[in-house]
């Protein structure tokens, strides 16, 4: 609740900025504020499900509404845009993440319910707690959070060495989202059912599959292919999550989900940097077909994970 309050303040200062410098630290506060709920609400999803099972289904649904807002809210700023400045809709955004705050206040158990909750479970997630399976967890978040930001990064590059124009790479961007919303509810279904790893191999092979067949399809094709590279690409992160609470030392589910935010988010965040200057000093093509190799690292890191999971 505190993070989503930060994050509305910083929306509210960013509504108010008269220059770069206070743009900056507001989106250093909204960064701060938006990214603390990612851990904690995971670990009370896991939490609050454990009694009923189904919590890698539940963290997938999770995941699907985060990406459904990711979606949502920039198009309707887009349409809010014709009727006001930009400084009007961030402070409207500002004003609607205080009421976020307040309405989580609400709607979200308290501890004492979580423990009762957790004290009706019949068969608690097994925890192994083996710090080498996940630390292969984490390097599996890291390098696939890293290639899909890579990716975001040079796809619409790609799209204008194609010829797509300004609007044809914004529909390009809603097709990949929108895949990827789906993907990230599937796949927490697709993993429950076929094992994690298995599913991991699936998703990670495919997405860099389709990353080096972008590279020679026409415009046409790479837009027809968009939703199910968004599926893919996307996908695998579900299917990570739900690994993390049977990983986790007993007692440190929380500490284990910041970590794994935190390499992902980490590795999301450096990945255009590095990867841009490697395209910078070759080319995009070879960066995109980089991302695609990299991303195959991830397979015997997967095998890895299970390991730790079957035992």
């Amino acid at each position: 609740m505190g993070g989503t309050a930060l994050a509305g303040v910083a929306y509210l200062v960013a509504g108010q900025a008269g220059g770069l410098a206070v743009l900056l630290f507001a989106l250093l506060l909204g960064g701060l504020g938006a990214s603390t709920q990612h851990p904690l609400a995971s670990s009370i999803v896991t939490d609050t499900h454990e009694a009923g099972g189904g919590v890698k289904e539940a963290l997938s649904h999770y995941n699907f509404a985060g990406d459904i807002g990711k979606t949502l809210i920039p198009a309707l700023v887009g349409l809010l845009l014709l009727v006001c400045s930009w400084q009007a809709s961030v402070s409207l955004l500002g004003l609607l993440g205080l009421a976020a705050a307040g309405l989580l206040w609400w709607l979200l158990p308290k501890p004492g319910d979580i423990q009762v909750s957790q004290k009706k479970v019949s068969k608690p997630i097994a925890s192994n707690g083996s710090p080498a399976s996940f630390r292969a967890l984490l390097a599996t978040g890291t390098l696939d959070s890293a290639v899909r930001m890579g990716f975001l990064t040079f796809l619409p590059f790609l799209l204008k060495s194609k010829g797509a124009g300004t609007a044809g790479i914004g529909v390009a961007l809603s097709l990949l989202f929108v895949g990827g919303a789906f993907g990230k509810l599937l796949c927490g279904y697709l993993g429950a059912r076929i094992g994690m790893m298995k599913t991991v191999w699936l998703t990670e092979s495919m997405t860099s599959l389709l990353i080096v067949l972008a590279l020679w399809l026409p415009l046409a094709g790479v837009m027809a292919m968009l939703p199910l590279l968004g599926l893919a690409l996307n996908g695998t992160s579900s299917v990570l999550y739900g690994a993390v609470p049977e990983l986790a030392e007993p007692g440190k589910r929380e500490h284990a989900f910041a970590l794994f935010y935190t390499g992902s988010i980490g590795g999301g965040a450096l990945s255009p940097v590095l990867f841009g200057a490697l395209g910078d000093h070759t080319s995009v093509n070879t960066a995109l077909l980089a991302l695609a190799a990299v991303l195959l690292l991830t397979l015997p890191l997967a095998w890895k994970v299970q390991r730790g999971l079957a035992n």
